[in-house]
């Protein structure tokens, strides 16, 4: 039970357009969602990103990072600008006469939904970002409506004569030693102390990848040398520690930058995981990170050091057959499924001594993420090809059916198209879900809990007021981010801000009387912040 929540950046790819400028086709499906919604919803379901307390150069180590030396990746406080002129390079002057463009012909590129999440442009990808979450199941479910808010693009883009159609992937790599992100994120009391989690997490990030790796065709970051690996993202990597992104990519990142009162709460960015369709993989993600950092925080974590962290990442993302070892700074050699086990039997301990993990009296989420950790380590360590729900696995065994029957090598283009197809998100098209639609992918979440999840924010954290704001009074929220809502109301002389700096308020027990008792946002802001109504304006 912990705030978390994740960060896709889909592949983007048109094509019958192969020159189209990225960052154009990517706020072309941010406006695309915009028309959606505003179908929807009378009165709009998304409002702008408000960029006010972004703070991305913050290092959790103690320092900021001057702006001159940053690279231009990481200042994530200015909002993308894509402006007329720059569309009319990419496609003509007649791209400026688009559906919600504003008066100087620049688009739509971030938005905040109904659902607490946002949709924005980062840098040449389309990004959807949940809205928080307390448990892994959600954590599953609002992603994969991620999903669904992508697939509701790329339905509109190609009911669009006049345009290119656009094909969104949730992958991490073009194969063309280009890589883009699938980030996690959860909370954490800022009293632990940052070496303690680095500590902790190191081993477990380097063997995770064991049960939520979304498997790649193709070693090295270009794919230049011919196999299969369990990792999208771990040629990738090239440091221990630090505070970049996209660039020198850290296995324990810095960022400080909590989104939430700062000296109560540490925001833990995670930028090693692999884009998730097995709802299996993303769920044991979230669920045994969670439970992996419970066990820092109690100073329980196994005490493993090991010996040179990227290499061994990259070697363990190489070995499909999950025998090579790593080795430790105390000589010992093991594999990563031994670091597993050894990170699995200290939480079932500490699971079993605070009664979390009860069945009956527990918290409702640990006792299954145990039992599917330990199920999946079993079936991994027993015969990994019986592990058919882990997505590596599932992608290799498909991949080998392909190579079997057209004796194909692993350098041949076809597997790669193959690789590409899996992460392709319309259903008609994307190989996972045919294997999902003949029940041969495990489903966590039900098919309408996710449905509901595209339009819903989840109940129990400060998500619920954010989306029931943006859905409710969308003509009156003029901007929105993790932690604030900004309401414009006739009547009020200035903008006000209501802060959500706490994730666990504002939940639908703490709301959702106001949000039913008024249909107007000037009487509910003076209930909620205890003054009197505004007088109508002329």
């Amino acid at each position: 039970m912990r705030v978390m929540g994740s960060e896709t950046e889909y592949g983007i790819h048109a094509p019958s357009a192969p020159g189209a400028n990225a960052t154009m086709m990517s706020a072309r499906i941010i406006q695309a969602y915009a028309t959606v919604t505003r179908q929807r919803a009378a009165g709009g379901a998304e409002t702008r990103w408000d960029y006010t307390d972004e703070e991305p150069l913050h290092d959790t180590r103690g320092w900021t990072l001057e702006r001159s030396a940053a690279d231009p990746s990481q200042l994530t406080d200015q909002p993308p600008v894509l402006d007329a002129e720059a569309v009319a390079l990419a496609y003509g002057r007649q791209e400026l006469e688009l559906d919600g463009a504003d008066e100087s012909g620049s688009l739509l590129m971030n938005m905040v939904l109904g659902n607490g999440a946002r949709l924005y442009v980062d840098h040449a990808h389309p990004e959807y970002s949940s809205p928080e979450v307390t448990n892994p199941r959600d954590a599953v479910t609002w992603d994969a409506a991620g999903d669904l808010v992508a697939l509701a693009t790329v339905r509109k883009v190609a009911a669009d004569t006049n345009l290119p159609p656009i094909n969104l992937y949730k992958n991490n790599t073009d194969n063309k030693a280009v890589s883009y992100g699938s980030h996690e994120n959860y909370l954490m009391p800022r009293s632990v102390p940052f070496g303690d989690i680095i500590r902790g997490l190191t081993p477990f990030f380097i063997s995770r990848q064991v049960v939520c790796g979304a498997g790649r065709v193709g070693l090295g970051q270009d794919s230049s040398t011919p196999g299969y690996q369990i990792s999208q993202r771990a040629d990738f990597f090239e440091a221990e520690v630090g505070l970049e992104t996209t660039i020198r990519r850290p296995i324990i990142n810095t960022r400080d930058e909590p989104h939430a009162t700062a000296d109560k709460y540490r925001r833990l960015h995670v930028i090693i995981g692999d884009a998730n369709l097995s709802q299996l993989s993303n769920f044991l993600k979230f669920g045994t990170t969670s439970m992996v950092l419970s066990l820092i925080e109690a100073g329980q974590a196994p005490r493993i050091e090991v010996h040179e962290p990227v290499h061994a990442l990259q070697a363990v993302s190489h070995d499909t057959s999950l025998t090579a070892t790593v080795r430790l700074m105390d000589g010992r050699h093991v594999t990563a499924l031994d670091l597993q086990w050894m990170y699995f039997e200290a939480a079932a301990k500490l699971a079993q001594e605070t009664g979390v993990a009860d069945a009956i009296s527990g918290d409702g989420h640990t006792h299954e993420v145990l039992e599917r950790w330990e199920s999946t380590l079993t079936a991994l360590g027993t015969d990994p090809a019986t592990a058919t729900s882990v997505e590596w696995v599932a992608k290799k065994s498909l991949l080998e059916g392909y190579r079997s029957r057209d004796g194909l090598e692993w350098d041949d283009a076809r597997l790669g198209l193959v690789d590409l197809q899996w992460s392709d998100i319309r259903p008609e098209k994307g190989l996972y879900y045919r294997l999902l639609s003949r029940n041969r992918m495990l489903r966590i979440v039900d098919d309408a809990d996710v449905t509901r999840a595209v339009s819903e924010p989840p109940v129990d954290t400060r998500a619920y007021f954010r989306g029931k704001c943006v859905s409710t009074f969308g003509k009156d929220v003029v901007g929105a981010s993790w932690d604030s809502v900004i309401f414009d109301v006739p009547g009020l002389g200035k903008l006000q801000r209501v802060p959500t700096r706490e994730p666990l308020r504002g939940t639908q027990a703490l709301t959702e009387p106001l949000f039913r008792k008024h249909q107007e946002a000037g009487p509910f802001l003076a209930e909620l912040l205890g003054r009197k109504p505004a007088a109508p304006r002329d």
